[in-house]
């Protein structure tokens, strides 16, 4: 047994703790860790434009894969730093918590919180370079292999333009080998152009020689615009609310835009500092108690409720409402698991003052639009008290009383649900396998034996009334809407297994769209996933190879193009495969593919959620024309 004394104790100097430990600091060596470094770079320039000092941001992919961000900012700082000894900038670069974020007085807002974004990108890359534009002059200095400086900040031109631009091509010893993703970074940057009112942002991709540019002058008002493009709208007027007040730490401010649609669904997308709160938070919280006072009030002095005890709810006044809540603040606090959840008390009350304001005014001024917004929340809480009778057939009075499972379900013997696993499979064949595969003691089976609701067409008494979901809910035990509480999950791993062909892909959105739209938050943590079965098995000999795609078999024929005795099995749906070649090709933890499903940006999964399952089939037609090319086709 070795000894454990002081000599075991490691103290890592510098940028050695980010190069040991990368997913501490940017959450994964992956894809999504390899874009996290390019946010890094970006929210700094985006700092600078919320403090007022940059108009502008460029964003370059080049041919070699490096990334290039550049703004009209003030400059970083490149005096020499009064504690470092070094040059500002490479002190910015080189050391962690090291920044002008911690300062009030340089950014009184701020999306990076924690002042070690640029150096952790440095620490992670094998080559960053600096440029700054300042003075009247051109300063320089280059990275390799983690941050070592090549030599020291030095003048090599002059200018009179002002800005930052930081280059960087990713450690790929570190990081996983990944490409940067277009489309991904395209979006977020479009995102963060609808929050920022005209700040300008263009990327470019040297790869493609494709670029994109944005700037809304109209800010949130024009991303609201966006988001109900698919609906049908009630009116044409969006209400928007800006304003100031003062919290516990200084100045907040609130900016708010929002409008109803028919739908039955809620879309509401809420920022604090240009960071996404998926979570919410106390910013939302006030939106909706202003949403409910107003409305009632309004309902009330206008006769609109059949008797005066009638109340609307906050679900009530969500339904078709489409919002986007973006907050100021000098000091945020977040909570929760993705550290996404704002709950700074003064924020509920700032937002509830300033949203009420502007509410009040436009109810006043546009009685007809009003008087049809009211109407659209009295027919959700007609449709909230006949989900209540729905509901009752989902309760269940604990969470492990198999009486009240449904008895379709197949449960697992284990009631630790950490390491449980719900599997909702399409079909009574592929049910029947998967119950003899399984591992009974985790492993526990769901057959769909009807036909599952469209969540995005049907209203919440209509949807609870439907089987499929009454036994999903009731096998998964959380209880859904105001009732629910995900620590009564019964599981952690909630599997959707449906046929790799056109009728298994659409029970399969089905069935998301449902996850979505009213249990959120088991996609939010990661609990939802979807089985990858095999698509080919080939044979040579006795030896048999199972592949998931059509890459992986033209691969694996190639290696063995030499034999003639091949065999290959197009598998069409579960049902083909008996319970051991499922056990050993989909549900064995230790062979299986699966894949997470994963919300990175709530605003646009609520779009495709609209369009792939909405009643407008434009947008539908042009959204599958533009994403064929990612489809594959069995013919």
């Amino acid at each position: 047994m070795s000894n454990y004394d002081a000599s075991k104790i490691q103290v890592l100097k510098g940028l050695e703790a980010v190069r040991k430990r990368p997913g501490m600091y940017v959450g994964s060596t992956g894809i999504r860790g390899l874009h996290h470094l390019v946010w890094e770079i970006v929210d700094n320039s985006i700092d600078e434009a919320m403090a007022g000092f940059a108009s502008c941001v460029f964003l370059t992919i080049t041919k070699n894969g490096s990334i290039i961000v550049e703004d009209d900012g003030r400059g970083i700082p490149v005096a020499i730093h009064p504690k470092t000894g070094k040059s500002t900038l490479e002190t910015v670069l080189t050391i962690l918590h090291a920044g002008g974020k911690f300062d009030s007085d340089t950014y009184k807002v701020s999306g990076g919180l924690h002042g070690v974004g640029a150096s952790v990108v440095n620490a992670l890359s094998d080559v960053l370079e600096a440029w700054v534009y300042r003075n009247g002059k051109i300063y320089h200095i280059k990275f390799k292999n983690g941050g070592k400086p090549i030599d020291e900040l030095k003048i090599i031109g002059e200018s009179q333009k002002t800005g930052t631009k930081i280059m960087f091509h990713p450690d790929y010893s570190l990081m996983d080998k990944n490409e940067f993703d277009f489309e991904a970074i395209s979006d977020r940057l479009k995102q963060t152009a609808y929050l920022n009112k005209g700040l300008k942002l263009v990327v470019n991709d040297e790869r493609t020689k494709i670029s994109k540019e944005f700037c809304f002058k109209g800010g949130i008002i024009e991303y609201v615009n966006e988001l109900n493009n698919s609906k049908e709208k009630i009116g044409e007027n969006i209400i928007y609310a800006e304003g100031k007040t003062l919290g516990d730490d200084g100045e907040i401010i609130v900016e708010v835009a929002m409008q109803y649609n028919t739908g039955f669904q809620s879309n509401i997308v809420s920022y604090v500092n240009n960071i996404s709160t998926i979570e919410g938070g106390t910013h939302e919280q006030g939106f909706q108690d202003s949403l409910t006072r107003i409305f009632n009030s309004y309902a009330g002095n206008n006769k609109l409720f059949k008797n005066e005890n009638e109340k609307l709810s906050r679900t009530d006044v969500l339904e078709g409402l489409t919002a986007i809540i973006s907050i100021k603040h000098i000091d945020p606090i977040f909570e929760g698991q993705t550290k996404s959840k704002m709950v700074n008390k003064d924020t509920r009350m700032a937002t509830n003052k300033i949203i009420s304001e502007s509410l009040e005014k436009f109810m006043l001024e546009n009685p007809k639009e009003a008087k049809k917004i009211i109407e659209k929340t009295l027919l959700a809480q007609r449709a909230r008290f006949a989900a209540q009778t729905a509901r009752e057939v989902t309760r269940r009075k604990t969470v492990f009383d198999v009486g009240y499972l449904p008895g379709k379900l197949a449960d697992c013997s284990s009631k630790n649900s950490e390491i449980t696993e719900l599997y909702i499979v399409e079909g009574d064949s592929a049910g029947g396998s998967a119950k003899l595969g399984r591992n009974r003691e985790i492993q526990a089976i769901l057959p769909l034996r009807g036909k599952v609701i469209n969540s995005e067409k049907a209203r919440i008494d209509k949807i609870f009334a439907n089987n499929e979901i009454a036994s999903m809910i009731t096998a998964l035990g959380t209880g859904v809407g105001e009732e629910f509480n995900i620590n009564k999950l019964r599981y952690h791993k909630i599997v959707i297994m449906t046929d790799a062909d056109v009728d298994g892909s659409h029970i399969r959105i089905l069935l998301l769209t449902f996850f979505y739209r009213y249990l959120r938050q088991l996609v939010e943590y990661g609990f939802i996933y979807i089985a990858q079965p095999p698509l080919y098995k080939i044979t040579e000999g006795k030896k048999s190879v199972y592949v998931y795609t059509d890459e992986e078999k033209d691969k694996h024929l190639n290696s063995i193009q030499s034999s003639k005795n091949i065999s290959i099995q197009r598998y069409k749906g579960l049902g083909e495969m008996d319970p051991e070649q499922l056990w050993e090709t989909t549900m064995n933890p230790e062979n299986r593919k699966m894949l997470q499903v994963q919300i990175e940006d709530a605003a646009q999964a609520d779009l495709t959620f609209s369009i792939l399952m909405g009643e407008d089939v434009e947008p539908r037609r042009n959204f599958i024309n533009e994403n064929a090319k990612y489809v594959e086709i069995d013919v």
